[in-house]
């Protein structure tokens, strides 16, 4: 560093008595001083504006005696510009004028002779600078100093990421005020969402609020704090650029590699042209069911009921073939133009045509064939003949026999071609006698003489006056059974078999184990495990099912319990009744194969979607429930374990009825916390009526209190009901008339609803078919739905109180969201800074919805939460006295 001789370089020792090398000065005694220290050439790169930070000591001009009064305490700084490293002891000259002064120094501190040097630190700036470098100056005008240090550095803005954008390591403007514009580019999978891409730097070396903004490409989600774009992995996708994360495929498709922008549709399912990327693939319906018929001379009515599977899809419609056909029906030819389909013929919503201008005494075949959206995708096409030549009655079952009467009970034919008009039973001993019994399927003969050989002749007659007979040979026995009177289908209950294996063979169908591939456990069940797989019959498409298999090393009576389900389950026929595909029993292990509901059991669903559905959706989830008991309640079915947990939820949030087991009824399982022992055997103290608790009086009337339960389950989405109470507080509480209080947001009709099915005397609560027209009713009056009161308005009879939490009683605002299950906010609540009941006390619903919650449902529960933990704390505030 050139200097003028009167600045010496010496040894000395910092504050910490570390060995420095120093400039010093200290020419007090004479005066005119102009001592000059020069740096060596700095060279400027692209900065435009210079900081210097300098550490100095200074001598106290009074410590010193006998010194004139031009003593300094104070230093000069200059600098010096120029595009090379040319300065010389005499050139630029020693003076203000060509070197720019900076500031004049002074020292916080300076000290006496008896004390030690004082460091003082200064940092001072200067720009623009415009030159390939410069130079800097110290100027002594007679202090007593020491230069210790000098430290030359400029201000930059470090490379950034924001709005996935990278903007470049950006040094700051010439002044202090000055902003710098830093040009951005997009992360890597990123994409431009507005211009320009800039960002701006300040004279601190601090980034201000960015200008634009990029998004991660369709196929990438955001990563890493949002710095980087990540390819969406194997099974997941997004559809479009945007902020949003990958979502896993819809039902029905997959993505094997990364990036997927859209997932393809697995064999057999479809999405249609006008379906977006992010919808589920559906496929087509099954065929049209129940096809019936009015014959009048030459016309026709065709009614018929939607398929068993819609496809996952509601745009259906249907098309009428109508086909003339030989007597032998071996050829069959397009009608001509003169027979009239009205309302029309192809693309009919409505379920049911009118066919006129028929040629009598010919033969007729008309196909209901069932499309939607994605029908054009697929070379098949469901449909459902009619008028081709009726079917045998498949079986026929003696139910039991007396001294005089047998009683029997058949399946129709599985092809009626119409309404079965009714069923002729025709017995032969030594007279003939004929009995016309109507269109039911069950019967009793009298007056039938006992362990004889006798022979029966059964046959049905439909609207079109064909005739299928059964002939069966059967030697009455001398036994005692009870009688069945003829009504409706009714359910047949599987332990009245001697051989419950024949109830098996009579109402489940037998598959091939080759049929079913089991793809993962998802679960297990009483007997075994729970597994998903497909199940594959000839001339069928391949299906997605559930499959109960029975554990190694079963008992008879274990087998005889587990297979009692499918017995039960292969009686029903309905939308909102889990349905029995079939069984395996000839091979291991045995299985219960049922359809697949793809969202699981409805208590655990309505949690993990607490808050997202609509009222209107809540109530038709609870009419489908409420349909399917109703079916049950018609077939004399109880199911007396009628729960969320035992209902099931598809892909398009249709609930059916599920879980007709009879083991936990017989044996006790001291493990399973949800039943408890009463009478000898285990009850779902919660769900269940008091009368089947006190009495085992099991109903339609016990299930319709059950019902109400759920409704309660559904609406509070999936909360335990009687909260934590004990079952022996809970059978008490009911007792005293005491029941549960409406959910949040419950509209009160429903509520009453509630209460209608918790009366205490069973033949006053509401049947299954008056719930089902009452849902209907609120479900077309939606303005009904809108009304919610409070807990205790208008309602004579006493409701609980659900117990508030305590939050005196948390150590920390994780427990707190634990206790009112909002534990999934945990982080946004902590990294958003709300980690006090203080600060978590003055939370808003903005607060809430600027962290992260956004459902509704979310906000009113956590802000109610808030609103009682601001009362515990105006009750615990201390008072002065």
């Amino acid at each position: 560093m050139p200097l003028c001789p009167q600045w010496e370089e010496v040894s000395g020792y910092d504050d910490a008595m570390n060995p420095i090398r120093t400039y010093q000065v200290c020419n007090v005694r004479e005066q005119n001083q102009n001592n000059w220290l020069r740096s060596d050439f700095i060279p400027r790169k692209d900065v435009l504006r210079v900081y210097v930070e300098m550490k100095f000591t200074v001598r106290d001009c009074n410590s010193i005696p006998n010194i004139p009064g031009s003593c300094k305490e104070t230093f000069n700084l200059f600098y010096y510009e120029s595009d090379s490293d040319s300065a010389t002891a005499t050139s630029p000259f020693w003076m203000e004028n060509p070197y720019v002064k900076v500031d004049t120094i002074a020292p916080d501190e300076s000290f006496s002779m008896l004390e030690s040097g004082r460091v003082n630190t200064k940092v001072r700036s200067f720009g623009p600078l415009s030159r390939n470098g410069f130079y800097l100056a110290f100027q002594d005008l007679g202090a007593c100093m020491s230069l210790i240090s000098v430290r030359v550095f400029y201000k930059k803005c470090s490379t950034t990421i924001a709005n996935f954008a990278v903007f470049p390591e950006t040094a700051t403007g010439a002044e202090t005020t000055s902003l710098v514009i830093a040009p951005g580019t997009c992360v890597s999978n990123a994409l431009e969402l507005s211009v320009p891409l800039k960002l701006y730097c300040n004279g601190d070396g601090e980034w201000m609020v960015p200008v634009g903004s990029c998004t991660c490409a369709a196929g990438f989600e955001p990563a890493i704090k949002d710095t980087q774009c990540q390819a969406c992995s194997p099974g997941t996708f997004k559809s479009q650029q945007g902020q949003g994360f990958c979502t896993p495929c819809p039902p029905n498709s997959m993505s094997s590699s990364g990036a997927a922008s859209i997932c393809a549709c697995r064999n057999g399912y479809y999405r249609s042209d006008s379906d977006p990327p992010d919808a589920s693939c559906t496929t087509i319906p099954s065929a049209p069911r129940n096809v019936i018929s009015n014959v009048n001379e030459t016309s026709l009515v065709l009614e018929w009921s939607d398929p068993r599977d819609l496809g996952g899809r509601t745009d259906l419609f249907y098309n009428v073939i109508c086909k003339k056909c030989q007597p032998d029906r071996n050829m069959c030819s397009r009608c001509d133009d003169n027979v009239d389909i009205s309302p029309h013929q192809r693309g009919l919503i409505q379920r049911h045509v009118s066919i006129s201008n028929l040629q009598a005494h010919t033969q007729y075949s008309f196909e209901i064939q069932a499309f939607n959206g994605v029908s054009g995708k697929s070379p098949s096409t469901p449909y459902s003949p009619l008028f081709t030549a009726p079917s045998a009655i498949p079986t026929v079952h003696l139910l039991g026999a007396t001294a005089n009467t047998m009683s029997l009970s058949w399946l129709p034919p599985e092809r009626p071609n119409g309404i079965i008009l009714d069923y002729e039973i025709k017995y032969h001993e030594k007279v003939s006698v004929v009995l016309t019994v109507g269109s039911i399927s069950q019967s009793v003969l009298q007056s039938v003489a006992k362990s004889y050989q006798n022979v029966l002749k059964m046959q049905f007659r439909n609207l079109i006056n064909q005739t299928v007979a059964v002939w069966i040979n059967r030697t009455i026995l001398d036994i005692e059974s009870p009688i069945v009177t003829p009504g409706m289908k009714v359910y047949i209950d599987p332990f009245t078999y001697e051989d419950p294996n024949e109830a098996v063979r009579e109402f489940a169908k037998e598959i091939d184990i080759s049929c079913v591939k089991i793809e993962e456990v998802i679960g297990a069940g009483e007997f075994g495990e729970v597994c998903r797989g497909r199940l594959k019959l000839p001339g069928r498409r391949e299906i997605i099912v559930a499959i109960k298999t029975l554990k190694v090393g079963y008992t008879e009576r274990q087998r005889r319990d587990f297979l009692s389900e499918a017995s039960i389950m292969g009686q029903f026929d309905h939308p909102n009744i889990i349905r029995l595909e079939g069984v395996v029993t000839k091979s291991r292990p045995v299985m219960i194969v049922t359809e697949f509901m793809e969202n699981g059991a409805l208590d655990s669903f309505l949690r993990l979607n607490d808050g997202q559905f609509t009222v209107i959706q809540l109530v038709g989830m609870l009419r489908g429930i409420a349909a399917g008991m109703k079916y049950l309640s018609d077939m004399n079915y109880v199911h007396r374990d009628l729960a969320a947990r035992n209902i099931l939820v598809n892909s398009n949030l249709v609930c059916k009825v599920s879980d007709f087991g009879l083991s936990r009824f017989l044996e006790d399982d001291p493990t399973d916390p949800t039943y408890t022992s009463s009478l000898g055997g285990k009850i779902p103290i919660r769900w269940t009526a008091p009368e089947a608790i006190a009495y085992r009086k099991f109903t339609s009337a016990s299930d319709v209190w059950s019902y109400g339960i759920v409704m309660w389950e559904v609406m509070s989405y999936g909360e335990r009901p009687y909260w934590d109470m004990s079952n022996q507080d809970v059978i008490n509480a009911v007792e005293q008339d005491y029941r549960l209080p409406p959910p949040m947001d419950c509209p009160t009709a429903l509520h009453q609803l509630m209460l209608d099915c918790w009366v205490k005397e069973r033949n006053l609560r509401p049947k299954f078919a008056q719930i089902v027209n009452t849902l209907d009713k609120l479900i077309r009056n939606a303005a009904s739905l809108k009304v919610v009161t409070s807990a205790q308005s208008g309602v004579s009879q006493p409701l609980l109180d659900r117990c508030v939490p305590d939050y005196t009683t948390f150590t920390t605002v994780g427990d707190w969201l634990d206790a009112i299950k909002m534990s999934r906010y945990r982080d946004n609540f902590l990294n958003a800074g709300f980690a006090s009941f203080d600060l978590v006390a003055q939370m808003t619903s903005e607060d809430l919805l600027r962290i992260g919650v956004t459902l509704a449902g979310h906000q009113k529960k956590i802000l109610g939460s808030i609103q009682d933990m601001r009362l515990q704390m105006n009750q615990t505030l201390p008072v002065q006295v």
